[in-house]
């Protein structure tokens, strides 16, 4: 999967619209916004960072799964 659909995929999954999820993990609306729109790429150990921080912070509302539809799962 490329940047551009694992960082959004990333942000769907916390619920969080782009400005929200940018406040919760201190990243520049602008920067959140290059790598959604495929200008640049998020480095990939960013995206694992990101991941497992959302992951263990129990911030998953929607859990993503790939290749196909998405089905909801609440966080505990």
């Amino acid at each position: 999967m490329d940047c551009k659909n694992r960082i959004i995929k990333l942000r769907e999954s916390t619920g969080l619209n782009r400005k929200d999820f940018c406040k919760l993990v201190n990243i520049p609306y602008r920067t959140m916004t290059e790598w959604e729109l495929d200008n640049r790429h998020a480095p990939d150990y960013v995206l694992r960072l990101l991941e497992y921080y959302i992951r263990n912070e129990g911030l998953i509302v929607k859990e993503m799964i790939e290749g196909g539809g998405d089905s909801e799962k609440e966080a505990t």
